[in-house]
């Protein structure tokens, strides 16, 4: 094919959460932009196989089978990777890479990625997370900070729809928020014990991308109001929940501006050395294996964060021939992600008059205390929690057939609740915490594969001992009985919040992006996914993934217009 044929004004490589912002803001403004993912299509309701199934009606009732754990050792340790949404996560076996040290890599190949899997909590950050790094001497100091995102924090809350409480913490921002769900007796009652004994702690509604009211603006997006079905990995015929399938894409090929290739498997980045800067894709047919290019004046790379250090590792020149932009050999370092390995429970004996734990596609949650406005700890940084409560009824399981039926049908309750947190605690990046090309481990198209060196260190194992020493006297003061603490041992990309690589930085020695995150040395060429982050803070980072996409979306088609770039 002819270079005009394959010719547009914008390329975006991923077709999820981040690289939807990108398109969408580029076929918004006149741009024709070209969408490229690796994996196949997935049309919102038509795509979502058993988004209405009954329970009785998988096979397996919904668990794997023993052949299929042993099958996917890795991708089965994903709470969410189970019989009714197994078919959007990639299987062990389809797509190796290299482990140093145990790496649980939880991807999803197809056009919304995560977006259509991921657990929806959306939190801002506050500006105690920006000025982390420089404040404690860790990584790089971050080029934007609070006030940077804070409109684009809006502009996509208001896009997405966020429920939540105004909760008025300068840890944790309040934003453009629908009205919450209602909290249980027990969850209500934590957060008044917390208040009592705490001054400096909270336990509050946990904000989600969910619908709970209606708007004009998600009318036209053709969605509909949550109904808390809880099954949200499945995919929503309803859209009540926020991915880029039920909003972003079908918002883009509205505009008739935006094309959208799915199948294309990006091998790399092209840079042309005359004109220094990149000028297109080259892309391989997932099912052909055929091999073509696209060209565009301006590429953002939004892979998903490993994925992305990948494709610009994979993108050698004579100009850089050690990956786009590499000139400080930083690219693929300082790789960091969230701490989950710790969990509490116990029980509580008040309330048994309550049968009933309130049906929300959300929990409670903990705001990071610890370290927040000096260092107070033998750990730098800190973490947050999740918080839920529900009541213990007692089953019989014993007997067949009809005896075992109305045994079930006679569950009884118990007047206990059991309580359950869960950390998310935040790492330090380090250069040693790394990915690399592995020419010996190479994909079905020949593309040679990431080999990942990612670890626990010390300032993690201090962060779990502490988080059971301070939930423990939490719970002890609130009247909890029966605490137990558990590390879990979850290997590193468990918490499918993987970050770095790619990181921004103010100064080009020691960092791989501006603060538009563009690349210093190629300055047409953007990457707003997780791989550009310096830090990783205590929240779910996916809205800060979207607010950054959307803010350097808009930089770029602004740059273009001034033929800057």
């Amino acid at each position: 094919m002819k270079k005009d044929a394959n010719t547009y004004d914008a390329i975006v490589i991923g077709a999820g959460m981040a690289g939807g912002w990108a398109a969408k803001e580029f076929s918004e403004q006149g741009l024709k932009t070209l969408l490229l993912e690796r994996g196949p299509n997935v049309v919102h309701i038509e795509d979502y196989p058993t988004t209405n199934k009954q329970p009785w009606e998988f096979k397996h009732r919904g668990r794997l089978t023993q052949q299929e754990i042993k099958e996917n050792p890795i991708i089965s340790r994903c709470y969410a990777f189970r019989e009714d949404a197994k078919h959007f996560f990639v299987k062990d076996k389809e797509h190796p890479y290299g482990q140093v040290k145990p790496f649980d890599w939880i991807r999803g190949y197809q056009v919304g990625g995560k977006s259509i899997m991921w657990a929806r909590q959306v939190q801002r950050w506050s500006p105690y997370d920006f000025e982390g790094p420089a404040r404690d001497g860790y990584a790089v100091d971050w080029p934007i900070g609070y006030e940077d995102l804070a409109d684009w924090y809006t502009y996509v809350e208001r896009f997405v729809g966020v429920s939540g409480n105004m909760d008025g913490l300068d840890t944790l921002p309040d934003g453009a928020f629908l009205k919450p769900w209602e909290s249980n007796v027990v969850e209500e009652y934590f957060s008044q014990q917390v208040k009592k004994h705490y001054g400096d702690r909270h336990v509050i509604y946990g904000r989600c991308a969910h619908l709970t009211e209606s708007k004009p603006i998600f009318v036209k997006q053709g969605r509909g109001l949550c109904m808390s079905r809880r099954i949200c990995q499945r995919g929503c015929p309803l859209g009540g929940y926020f991915n880029a399938n039920s909003t972003l894409i079908p918002w883009a090929l509205k505009t008739g501006n935006m094309t959208l290739k799915p199948n294309s498997v990006v091998h790399s980045i092209i840079y042309d050395e005359k004109k220094q800067k990149a000028t297109g894709v080259r892309v391989i047919d997932a099912h052909t294996k055929e091999s073509r290019e696209y060209f565009a004046n301006v590429i953002f790379v939004n892979a998903a964060t490993l994925n992305t250090n990948l494709i610009l590792l994979n993108s050698k020149s004579k100009r850089f021939p050690n990956g786009l932009g590499n000139d400080n050999g930083l690219l693929g370092k300082y790789i960091a992600f969230h701490n989950y390995r710790a969990t509490i429970k116990a029980e509580f004996e008040g309330f048994p008059q309550y049968t009933t734990e309130g049906a929300k596609p959300t929990s409670h949650y903990v705001p990071r205390f610890r370290n927040v406005y000096k260092q107070e700890t033998d750990f730098l940084r800190g973490y947050a929690a999740g918080f839920g409560a529900g009541p213990i009824r007692e089953t019989n399981r014993e007997g067949y057939g009809d005896a075992l039926l109305n045994n079930l049908l006679e569950t009884k309750e118990t007047g206990l609740w059991r309580v359950n947190s869960h950390m998310m605690g935040e790492t330090i990046p380090k250069k040693s915490n790394h990915v690399f090309l592995d020419d010996n481990i190479k994909d079905q198209w020949g593309i040679p594969q990431l080999n990942i060196d990612v670890d626990y260190d010390d300032n993690d194992e201090k962060m779990i001992l502490d988080f059971f020493e301070q939930f423990s006297e939490m719970y002890l003061k609130a009247g909890f009985i029966n605490i137990k603490t558990n590390d879990n041992k979850r290997r590193p990309g468990n918490d499918i919040h993987e970050m770095g690589g790619v990181r921004m930085g103010k100064d080009p020695k020691t960092s791989l992006l501006n603060k538009w995150n563009q690349m210093h040395h190629c300055k047409n060429v953007f990457v707003t996914d997780g791989a550009c982050m310096t830090s990783t803070s205590t929240q779910n980072p996916s809205l800060t993934f979207m607010a950054i996409s959307a803010r350097a979306a808009n930089y770029a088609v602004d740059q273009l217009k001034k033929r800057n770039i």
